[in-house]
């Protein structure tokens, strides 16, 4: 049942002295001057208002097979984690043994993490795992090995020094290749700061399906952004700096390709420095116009490496669309799901090298990581 309140009794008050006839005027707060309106600002904006995207959004069919592939990696990282806890336990028995005997040093640490390591032959074996539970496993290791230190230890007693491990950068789930992991938070925050400030230079390697491209070496520059729960989309270099829906503003990127090879046909290289003024420069001001090739070479293979000039999220592989020749296997950004009968199993991009200066000594520093099996047999056909 309802209950209505009561009515309240009423009161019987006396105006004051020059008061308005009015009853109760004199109680009501003062009146606010609210300004007027005019319609132009209480309408809300339009679409029109908002740039437009000139990539095409998520196929439908992308949402099934992005969803089943998280599926399996995180069975897999489940996999990983469950090894990493019969590590910890080890470690773990190590330090009581070793406080038991007071032994003088601590057990060893590289022994136990070689355990986790992966032997060339299974290195990929486990696939798509997702890092972060790496590093976590990695950071229990390590905060067993720094309990057992000696406690006066001053390197220890230092917080910035205090062995922390930290991812530096981030690749998308299926993306393979180099990461960067500190193991403090002082070296952390100036290599977190380089990545930032787009001094790291990188290099990724690409198989793409769909029309070779008659270019060799190429820079294309556009804007980046999504609007609120949309997708990533590639937006004409005139917009950068607008307002999407939701509050975001589209950012400049820009990425530099090299063609290595075609349906076999190339050779492979090793990444050297590019000079602006011997590459052909594009930047993006309308949608891509529908590359006209015929049915022989329109699903090319083609594969290309990439020098992202900045860091914005899945820049490679919208860059790649937009340019008529997808990454085999993603979903989102019209890849073939399936190629020679089978279905791919994630995107077949890989972060093939790093080069950056080192955070303490100064001294330049380079780090490339060994090529995945499709990358392996697209360069062994290759002529």
């Amino acid at each position: 049942m309802t209950k209505l309140p009561l009515p309240l009794p009423l009161l019987h008050l006396q105006h004051p002295a020059g008061a308005a006839a009015s009853p109760l005027r004199f109680l009501l707060p003062p009146a606010r001057h609210v300004p007027a309106m005019s319609a132009a600002t209480t309408a809300a904006p339009s679409s029109g208002e908002y740039p437009s995207p000139v990539s095409p959004p998520y196929p439908a069919a992308s949402k099934d097979v992005e969803l089943r592939r998280a599926m399996t990696a995180s069975a897999r990282s489940a996999a990983f984690a469950l090894r990493g806890r019969r590590v910890r336990g080890r470690v773990a028995r190590r330090r009581r043994q070793a406080s038991r005997r007071l032994l003088r040093r601590p057990p060893h640490l590289p022994p136990l993490l070689r355990r986790l390591r992966l032997s060339p032959k299974s290195r990929w074996k486990y696939g798509t795992i997702y890092v972060c539970l790496v590093v976590s496993t990695f950071r229990t290791i390590v905060g067993l090995f720094v309990f057992c230190q000696k406690v006066n230890d001053q390197y220890f007693k230092n917080a910035t020094t205090k062995p922390n491990l930290h991812l530096a950068n981030r690749l998308d789930r299926d993306t393979s290749g180099l990461m960067v992991i500190t193991k403090c938070n002082k070296v952390a925050g100036k290599l977190v700061k380089a990545f930032t400030d787009h001094k790291v230079k990188k290099t990724y390697l690409a198989l793409c399906i769909g029309c070779p491209p008659t270019w060799e070496k190429i820079k294309i520059c556009s804007g980046h952004g999504r609007s609120k729960h949309g997708a990533w989309r590639v937006y004409a270099m005139s917009d950068v700096g607008r307002s999407l829906p939701g509050g975001s503003v589209v950012r400049d990127m820009s990425t530099q390709f090299e063609v290595l090879g075609v349906n076999g046909k190339g050779q492979f290289r090793e990444p050297y420095s590019f000079c602006t003024d011997d590459i052909q420069s594009i930047t993006v001001q309308e949608k891509a116009a529908e590359q006209s090739c015929i049915d022989d070479v329109k699903n090319s293979v083609v594969l290309v490496r990439a020098y992202p000039q900045s860091g914005r999220t899945h820049q490679i592989r919208l860059h790649c669309q937009y340019l008529g020749f997808p990454i085999r296997g993603d979903a989102k950004y019209g890849g073939v799901i399936e190629w020679n009968g089978l279905e791919c199993e994630g995107h077949a991009l890989h972060a093939e090298s790093l080069s950056f200066v080192h955070p303490i000594t100064g001294l330049p520093v380079t780090f490339q990581s060994p090529l995945p099996p499709w990358a392996k047999d697209i360069i062994s056909t290759m002529k």
